[in-house]
C-alpha cells in the first residue's frame, strides 16, 4: 500500500494546528488529530481544541478524531490505531491528502514505527496477577517497558498502570512495514523562550475564558477527581483547586510550571524518534514557504 501521509508534530503552543491547516488548504488535505485528549467531548478549553483554527480564508478544513467519545469512556493507543486507519482510508479514498497533526508522541510514534498491537484482555491471568502487586512494583515494571514514558498519568492510578503494562507487553514494532504509509514528517519548533512565553499567555487566556468552569461542569456531570488526574495537567490542577487542596495562585503557578515541563518532554520524545530513524524536517512557524516546497517535491515523487 503506497499512500501519502503528511505528519505535522511539535510541542504544545508552537502553532501546529494553524500551520497544518494552511498546508491542508494548499494541498487539498484533511486533518487527522493525534491528540490523546481532544477525542473527548465537553473538554474544549483544557485540551486546546481551538476549532476556529480549522477555518482558513473563508473555508473549513475537515478534521477527524476530535469530539468522538464521552469523558466517561476509555480511550487508548489500540483504539487510536484503529480509528486512524479508518480515517486514513476514508480520506485517501476521497483523493485527499491525510495530515496527521498533534503532539501526543506515542500516538504518532505508533504509526510511523508500525506498532503491531493486539486487543488486550484486562481480565486475563496476567492482568489478575498484576492487580495483586503494589503500585511501586507496577511502576517499576512499566518504567522498564517504557523508559521514555512521558504520560505521567500512567504512573499514578493503579488500574491505569496495569492497563499500560498489558498494552506495552503486547506491543511489537515491525519496522519493515512502516513505510507502507509513505510519510513525510514536518516538525514545528521555535526558540525555547518564545514557546515559554506562549504557554504562559495561553494559560492565562484559557483561565479567563472559562477553563475552571469547564472542569466544574465535568465534576457536576459525574467525572471523579481521580478521572480528572487521568485527563492531564489542566484538569488535575484545577481539580485540586476545586477540592480546596490548592489556592488559585498556587494552582496557576504549579500548572504553568508543569506545562513547561511537559513541553520539554514532548521534544525529548521527538528527539528519541529521530534517533530511531524517523526523519523529522524541522521548520519555524514563519517558514511556511519552505515547508510548502518540501511537500510539493514529496508529492511529485
Amino acid at each position: 500500500m503506497s499512500h501519502n501521509l503528511i505528519v505535522v508534530l511539535g510541542p504544545t503552543a508552537v502553532g501546529k494546528t494553524k500551520f497544518a491547516v494552511q498546508l491542508a488548504r494548499k494541498f487539498g488535505g484533511e486533518i487527522i488529530s493525534a491528540d490523546s485528549r481532544q477525542v473527548y467531548k465537553s473538554m474544549d478549553i483544557g485540551t486546546g481544541k481551538d476549532l476556529s483554527e480549522y477555518k482558513y480564508q473563508n473555508s473549513s478544513i475537515p478534521y477527524h478524531l476530535i469530539d468522538i467519545i464521552e469523558p466517561t469512556e476509555e480511550y487508548n493507543l489500540y483504539q487510536f490505531q484503529k480509528d486512524f486507519l479508518s480515517c486514513f482510508e476514508q480520506v485517501s479514498n476521497r483523493q485527499k491528502i491525510p495530515f496527521l497533526v498533534g503532539g501526543t508522541g506515542l500516538y504518532i510514534h505508533s504509526l510511523l514505527m508500525d506498532y503491531n498491537l493486539v486487543e488486550v484482555d484486562f481480565n486475563s491471568e496476567r492482568g489478575l496477577f498484576l492487580s495483586n502487586l503494589e503500585v511501586n512494583e507496577l511502576q517499576r515494571i512499566l518504567s522498564n517497558l517504557q523508559p521514555n514514558l512521558h504520560n505521567t498519568t500512567d504512573l499514578i492510578d493503579k488500574q491505569r498502570i496495569i492497563k499500560a503494562i498489558l498494552i506495552a507487553e503486547n506491543m511489537k514494532i515491525d519496522s519493515s512495514t512502516r513505510l507502507r504509509l509513505n510519510p513525510l514528517v514536518i516538525g514545528i519548533t521555535e526558540d525555547r523562550n518564545i514557546i515559554k512565553s506562549r504557554i504562559t499567555l495561553r494559560l492565562k487566556t484559557r483561565l479567563k475564558s472559562g477553563m475552571i468552569e469547564e472542569v466544574e461542569q465535568l465534576v457536576k456531570n459525574g467525572i471523579s477527581y481521580e478521572k480528572l488526574d487521568f485527563f492531564g495537567l489542566e484538569y488535575r490542577f484545577i481539580g485540586k483547586y476545586l477540592k480546596g487542596e490548592l489556592n488559585y495562585n498556587d494552582m496557576y503557578q504549579k500548572l504553568n510550571s508543569s506545562i513547561h515541563q511537559f513541553s520539554k518532554r514532548q521534544m525529548t520524545w521527538f528527539r528519541k524518534m529521530e534517533r530511531e530513524g524517523v526523519k523529522i524536517n524541522w521548520f519555524s512557524f514563519d517558514d511556511f514557504e519552505n515547508a510548502e516546497n518540501l511537500i510539493s517535491n514529496f508529492l511529485r515523487k
